[in-house]
């Protein structure tokens, strides 16, 4: 299983800083910053990051764009590296926006981007929260939440994603500053919006009484949670297991344990619903999919909810599947995947890579998916 790493390099990033220009905004910016004999150092700075990776070199992919935006550091270091964006001579705001939005549609796993806050603004435009990302600091201005503390963090961070540690994603705020104005000794600082950032994982004991009673919060957490993100107009499968069943209780609803009930606006449509019916149910309403870990090896498909089907899996989709887990769950599985044995084989790749589980109110990880060999 390969990690899908995109990357965007701004090669102007920085660029004013040495020459006292206070940023790099602009194309006109830049050539002025190399005329007055700034060096690019966006490229070197991402070097740092990627050089932490050198390890699992064999088990990424990479996805940018052609020459200074991507391709250069990444192909020099030896990872397989895909163009997927060819910019202009002269890289624009706008090349940081096309490269996102390609990267987004080659469902990458993660956006790494080194840059200013320029550069974030741009990907946040595009992103929203379609993928995480990660910056690695580059620019004059880094008033933004989306960076790491240096190049060797944002590297390690990743790291951590390919080991299998929980990593949780935390909304960050993108922020910038007028340039223009801090030029003539005016900051005027504005946010513009955030984007969700994997950042390393504290664990911090919320009850005193145990692990149960905490476990009984966190399920009631991620309840809530779910619930608060229905959509009435939406059909919702709930599969099988203990915490989709914190789920179905928060609603006051009849669960069906070890079987998959169908629900919409908060009212039961069907209970214990076999593969065929599932399909006939869904079949004109937009629908998605709530499950658990199955099993003691962290089945998400193929134990215990054999009613989903490939069909009904294909038709959902993998973006409009909701997995949840408290993360005492997901530490138990020592940094294994969770695993997909649909029965078909070509779905399970598919369905390989890195998901979002929901592990609290608004909280989340990313965590591998696998499948069996």
């Amino acid at each position: 299983m390969s990690f899908k790493l995109g990357l965007i390099v701004n090669p102007v990033a920085g660029l004013g800083g040495s020459v006292a220009l206070k940023g790099s905004d602009g194309v006109e910016t830049a050539k002025k910053a190399l005329e007055l004999g700034a060096e690019p150092k966006s490229n070197n700075r991402t070097k740092l990051a990627l050089e932490q990776l050198l390890p699992y070199k064999l088990s990424i992919e990479v996805f940018t764009a052609s020459g200074e935006m991507g391709e250069r550091v990444a192909k020099e270091l030896g990872f397989t590296t895909h163009v997927v964006y060819q910019p202009q001579l002269e890289t624009t705001p706008e090349d940081t926006e096309a490269l996102a939005e390609l990267l987004i549609k080659q469902k990458v796993d993660l956006i790494l981007f080194a840059g200013g806050d320029g550069t974030a603004r741009n990907i946040c435009a595009v992103v929203d929260d379609s993928a995480p990302v990660l910056g690695v600091p580059a620019g004059c201005k880094i008033h933004s939440g989306v960076y790491a503390i240096t190049p060797k963090a944002a590297g390690r961070v990743v790291e951590m994603l390919i080991n299998g540690e929980l990593v949780t994603l935390a909304d960050a705020d993108v922020m910038d500053i007028d340039e223009s104005a801090f030029r003539q000794g005016t900051v005027k600082a504005k946010r513009y919006g955030e984007m969700q950032v994997p950042s390393e994982v504290r664990y911090v004991q919320s009850v005193k009484n145990g692990g149960k009673e905490s476990d009984e919060l966190v399920l009631a957490d991620i309840a809530t949670y779910v619930i608060s993100e229905m959509d009435e107009d939406e059909r919702y499968i709930m599969g099988s297991g203990s915490t989709v069943a914190a789920v179905m209780e928060e609603l006051g609803l009849e669960n069906t344990l070890l079987g998959v009930d169908l629900i919409q606006d908060h009212e039961l449509v069907g209970q214990d619903l076999t593969a065929v019916q599932l399909l006939e149910m869904t079949e004109d309403c937009p629908t998605k999919l709530v499950i658990t870990l199955i099993g003691g090896q962290g089945h998400i498909f193929g134990r215990g909810n054999q009613q989903l089907s490939p069909a009904l899996i294909r038709k959902i989709g993998k973006e409009n599947i909701i997995v949840v887990a408290t993360k005492r769950k997901l530490q138990a599985l020592n940094g294994r995947p969770l695993i997909a044995d649909t029965g078909d084989q070509s779905l399970d790749d598919e369905l390989s890579g890195y998901i979002k589980v929901v592990t609290g109110y608004n909280d989340h990880v990313m965590y591998a998916v696998g499948h069996q060999e």
